[in-house]
């Protein structure tokens, strides 16, 4: 039995034979490398304090909440948090550490959850794992020197401009290596106020990019695209603030020039958006540029840009569209309003009132759903008013700048969808309900504009939207009505009023004129109403100007050819046409044409500029501080106000005359004590003159012999 089994095993281990290593077994387990660093912990703090009980219940709220952010670094016998227990009072200690799979989401996660409003009465702190190990390190022992406090800096007066005697306005240049800031006082030429000359002595650039003013002329910004953002203001363009953001492209600054938004449009940055306060230098936030599921899969930049951030009136709300959503976020938290977005299904486009907390959005036609434009009010979330729109194509919204009426130009199909129409949907935002009217209009409409803080809107249509010649037609949202005899009801008999009543206006669209065979592709009304330009642009276009006045029934007519944008000055007296090329991208083609011409509002040439590259021209704005009813006060004493202003423009022009005078009459004066210096010098040396000539005196006319001949 012993040898069967023998032979067995020997059978067994001959047919292995081969199957087996001659090497020695010397099993060495392969670890992965140990991470010492910490950059991917958080520690959480000023969580609620609850018994042994709730931990788990507790645990599962907070890694519910930190994985929003990105993903945790969990394991077979780790969640990624982790809530330490103080054991002698069975409950936790109220912080607890996350960990997450990168630095980056750790990051991001210390950002967002910063001061985070975890309930009622927790708001959350938050800081890297490693900041706590220095802490540890920091000895408590040794009595506490309280810091000296840095020496106070006043900052550079902002509105120092305004004051300015002759109320002139500012604009900025972009040309070459240069950045101009200048004067204008739409009479006179332009003068520079400041020209980067303090960084030019310093051997640095004031500007390498793209500047932007703030909405009320209190700082300008310069882009510096490897860094970041800097703002300058005061007398001589103080540096005061610089915000990091490298490659930033784009800036946008809150209405109230509390907050800064930076954006470098790169689609693999997660913090290519990022939001700023502009008083602390704080930043509060940072977006990726696309809205999570927000772009189709394999799309490109090219073919969905990203939605633009929009901020409200007041700067207390900061929002954006998303995939069938508006995020809205208030300041300057940065948190979502009430924890959640505003769900619009479809939506396409939405714009903030300019004068109201109101969003305006509009979605398609989706199934047997009609197309629509909401109002919606913030922050309860009330929708003030919904137009249901049939066959529509396409709609574009235009906000009048006191937000007192919203107009949504609809391109409809026919049912065939073969051919195209358009009409105006109008509201009245003051009015109760929010009462619509509309428009049908046969043509294709190019533009639509409304007067700035007025009721009239123009409208540029043609059959064909590649018409040569088009009509511009004129609207008003109020109509003038005269005043009927206003009667009254008294012992159930009617009796009229004695006296006639005085004309007044009533919520009723009519239509002003129509101007036919205009040559022009876009409307820009001025500041203070009335005045508009009709102006062909582009690069194939004619470049004609024509200056219209709405009241007078005006028309001069201009060109600036090639002319590629128009710009009003704040006030309305003065308007820059521009023919300018973009920053980088090679040879500009129209580098010839490039510069900026200044006019007044009745198209009178008053400045002329031009050069090799041009990039940008923008004015200085300045905030209203007029109410509307200051305005038409004014308005009714313009002639009081006229004479007034006619006396200081003869007054400036005197005092430009005496002082050319004064400086002739110096200029003469210093010529004639210089003739006087040289006779008395002359006549000091006439002795000395005479004796070195042997006694002949040239001044002597006695010596001379006078002959007079006469030649007929």
């Amino acid at each position: 039995t012993m040898s069967t089994d023998a032979d067995a095993l020997a059978a067994e281990a001959a047919s292995l034979d081969g199957y087996f290593s001659d090497a020695p077994l010397t099993p060495e387990p392969q670890y992965p490398p140990l991470n010492e660093s910490f950059d991917t912990a958080i520690i959480i703090t000023n969580l609620p304090k609850v018994g042994a009980a709730k931990i788990e219940k507790l645990t599962k709220v907070v890694t519910k909440l930190v994985s929003r952010i990105g993903t945790l670094a969990a394991s077979d016998d780790f969640t990624g948090v982790y809530l330490p227990i103080d054991e002698a009072k069975d409950e936790s200690f109220g912080f607890a550490i996350c960990e997450y799979a990168t630095k980056e989401e750790a990051r991001q996660a210390v950002e967002v959850l910063q001061g985070y409003k975890f309930d009622k009465n927790h708001s959350l702190s938050v800081i890297p794992y490693n900041r706590a190990k220095d802490l540890e390190e920091v000895s408590t022992s040794a009595d506490f020197e309280e810091p000296e406090p840095e020496p106070f800096r006043e900052r550079p007066n902002t509105s120092s401009w305004l004051e300015d005697p002759v109320q002139r306005d500012q604009y900025v240049l972009r040309e070459g290596k240069e950045t101009i800031v200048k004067w204008s006082d739409g009479k006179t030429e332009p003068v520079v106020d400041y020209d980067g000359e303090r960084e030019k002595q310093a051997g640095v650039a004031w500007c390498e990019y793209y500047t932007r003013w703030s909405p009320n002329g209190s700082y300008l910004a310069t882009l510096v695209p490897n860094k970041g953002v800097i703002l300058w203001g005061g007398d001589g363009f103080q540096k005061i603030a610089r915000f990091p953001a490298p490659g930033v492209d784009t800036v946008v600054f809150s209405p109230q020039e509390q907050y800064l938004l930076t954006c470098n449009n790169r689609r693999d940055d997660p913090n290519s958006i990022k939001i700023f306060s502009i008083q602390t230098g704080k930043l509060l936030r940072a977006f990726p540029l696309y809205p999570k599921d927000f772009l189709p899969e394999g799309a490109t930049m090219d073919q969905i840009p990203p939605p633009a951030f929009q901020w409200s009136h007041d700067d207390k709300y900061l929002a954006r569209m998303g995939k069938d959503l508006i995020s809205i976020y208030e300041t300057p938290s940065m948190k979502l309003l009430d924890k959640r977005s505003l769900i619009a299904d479809g939506i396409h486009e939405f714009q903030f009132s300019p004068k109201q907390n109101v969003i305006a959005y509009w979605a398609p036609e989706v199934g047997n759903a009609p197309a629509h434009v909401d109002l919606i009010e913030l922050p309860s979330r009330k929708k003030l008013r919904q137009k249901n729109l049939f066959n529509v194509t396409k709609c574009s919204m235009v906000w009048q700048n006191d937000g007192e009426y919203l107009g949504v130009k609809v391109t409809r199909h026919t049912k065939s969808k073969k051919t195209l129409y358009n009409n105006l949907e109008l509201f009245r935002l003051n009015e109760p309900g929010v009462p619509v009217e509309m428009i049908d209009i046969k043509d294709a409409v190019m533009a639509f504009q409304f007067e700035p803080s007025g009721s009239r809107f123009a409208l540029i249509h043609a059959e064909n939207p590649n018409a040569s010649k088009v009509d511009v037609s004129f609207y008003d949202m109020m109509k003038k009505v005269e005043g009927d005899s206003k009667k009254k009801k008294g012992n159930n008999t009617l009796s009229k009023t004695v006296g006639k009543a005085e004309a007044h206006e009533v919520a009723e669209i009519n239509k002003i004129e129509t101007l036919s065979g205009k040559q022009c592709n876009a409307i820009f009304f001025s500041p203070a109403g009335s005045n508009t330009i009709l102006a062909s642009l582009g690069e194939s276009a004619s470049g004609t100007l024509e200056f219209y006045d709405l009241d007078n029934k005006s028309l001069v007519v201009k060109e600036h050819y090639r002319a590629n944008n128009v710009l009003w000055d704040p006030s309305g007296r003065t308007v820059a046409t521009i023919v300018s090329q973009p920053i980088g991208g090679g040879h500009f083609k129209f580098a010839m044409d490039n510069g900026y011409i200044l006019w007044s509002f009745q198209g009178k040439q008053l400045h002329q500029e031009s050069f090799e590259n041009f990039y940008q021209f923008a004015w200085r704005p300045r905030e209203k501080l007029l109410t509307k009813a200051e305005r038409k006060k004014v308005l009714k004493n313009l002639k009081k106000y006229e004479r007034q202003f006619d006396a200081a423009d003869k007054e400036r022009k005197r005092a430009e005359y005496l002082e050319k005078t004064t400086e002739k009459l110096a200029l003469r004066s210093r010529f004639r004590e210089r003739l006087a210096e040289l006779r008395r010098f002359k006549a000091q040396q006439n002795q000395d003159r005479i004796e070195l000539l042997g006694g002949y005196d040239s001044d002597d006319e006695s010596i001379y012999v006078v002959k007079e001949h006469h030649v007929e």
